[in-house]
């Protein structure tokens, strides 16, 4: 976000900031235990909240990755010249804002953001900041803080998309006459990438199971996330800060996980890892059909049909081949997948090659069989009875036709 953007945005709200006052210090016990864990207080009239800042060398390393490997990953995105959602071309990484959030529930009018986190790149370190709700009755401080700092083109978040930033916009809406404006930004939400990537071939898509199977960090001592909300109601009443710095621990490895993450991925999409399986070639090359990228889908695609005979690459690899017209190709890789790929596949491969045979080869006798071979393949299909009828009457109207045809 430019600066006359954020001016624009902070305008109605400068001459509210001007009047902070100190809070009295004596509201908030364990100052001392605060200020020796980074974190100071801020002011709003009579209202305060606290903030939290750490500083990372960029050659900090995290599982394995070094955070730094960040800023290469944005320079590749940048020598790129296709398309891709994910994609930070056009981007510095001093324009990303790695965000995450803790919540007292997981939905409901009735759920408060308690702890704001976020870390951006500066030069050679990265900044890591925390906003803590020092009481439910304290959000315009807490969102003033916040909104003072977000400068940042494009949020990245894990499951954000769904939660953290919708939760973001409903608390504001009932403060909205007292703080600025959210900012306008891109989102990049990493847990739908990942489900991209990893949802046939991992048992858990939570981030805490990325980091141990993908990004090789494990935690320790670490503070469940459900526990959260517990500890924030205790440190309401109490105000011992002893919980809440665990949760400020949890909330700070998820942080510079999403860094390391957005990395990982980045490396799958940019064929920079050279660990990559079959079956993460396979997504990959299913993800870059979708956004209209087909010679690189091809290219993954093949190379994970090469790997191991994967038989999904070779159904999807067929579906780019009658694209092109390639009709041989696409029935050699069609007929690959209804020999070995799943009861779905081999239902469509069926259905692809009678297509084929009908109208490019006018073969009317392989049509009528594989079309036979379609109804075999829909036995086994895990549809419901409804959708598997319907599909039955679909491909009895194409054995009719093709039967007047073998007249």
């Amino acid at each position: 976000m430019n600066f006359k953007k954020k001016l624009a945005r902070m305008k109605p709200h400068i001459k509210q900031s001007e009047i902070k006052t100190e809070p009295v210090i004596e509201k908030l016990p364990y100052m001392e235990i605060w200020k020796d864990n980074q974190t100071d207080v801020y002011a709003y009239e009579d209202q305060y909240c606290l903030i939290r800042e750490v500083h990372y060398s960029a050659d900090h390393q995290h599982g394995h990755y070094k955070l730094s490997e960040f800023r290469d990953v944005v320079k590749s995105w940048n020598q790129t010249n296709f398309n891709h959602s994910l994609s930070a071309k056009s981007f510095k990484p001093d324009d990303l804002f790695f965000f995450d959030t803790e919540t007292t529930g997981l939905s409901g009018t009735g759920t408060t953001i308690f702890l704001l986190g976020y870390a951006t790149f500066e030069k050679d370190k990265v900044i890591l900041k925390q906003h803590i709700l020092t009481d439910p009755s304290n959000e315009i401080a807490l969102y003033l803080s916040f909104l003072e700092n977000v400068n940042y083109e494009t949020l990245v978040t894990f499951n954000g998309k769904s939660f953290d930033w919708p939760q973001v916009q409903s608390r504001h809406t009932l403060i909205r006459n007292h703080v600025p404006k959210l900012p306008e930004t891109g989102h990049f939400d990493l847990y739908h990438a990942a489900k991209r990537l990893w949802k046939s071939s991992l048992k858990s898509l939570k981030l805490k199971s990325l980091e141990e199977e993908k990004l090789g960090f494990t935690r320790k001592d670490d503070v469940p996330g459900y526990l959260a909300p517990a500890i924030y109601f205790d440190f309401v009443e109490r105000k011992h800060p002893e919980g809440m710095l665990k949760v400020l621990e949890h909330n700070e490895k998820d942080i510079l996980s999403l860094i390391t993450l957005y990395t990982h991925i980045s490396h799958q999409l940019l064929g920079a890892d050279h660990q990559q399986s079959s079956m993460e070639k396979l997504e990959t090359g299913k993800w870059f059909k979708k956004e209209g990228e087909s010679q690189i889908s091809e290219r993954y695609l093949k190379d994970a049909y090469e790997m191991d005979e994967n038989p999904s690459a070779a159904f999807h690899l067929a579906y780019e081949y009658k694209k092109q017209k390639h009709f041989d190709e696409a029935v050699r890789f069609f007929e690959t997948a209804l020999k070995q790929s799943n009861a779905k596949e081999k239902r469509l491969s069926a259905i692809e090659l009678s297509k084929i045979y009908e109208h490019q080869k006018k073969d009317y006798e392989k049509a009528y069989l594989f079309a036979m071979n379609a109804i075999k393949a829909l036995d086994a299909d895990l549809l419901k009875e409804e959708m598997k009828q319907k599909k039955l009457e679909e491909i009895k109207h194409r054995l009719n036709r093709i039967s007047r045809k073998l007249r």
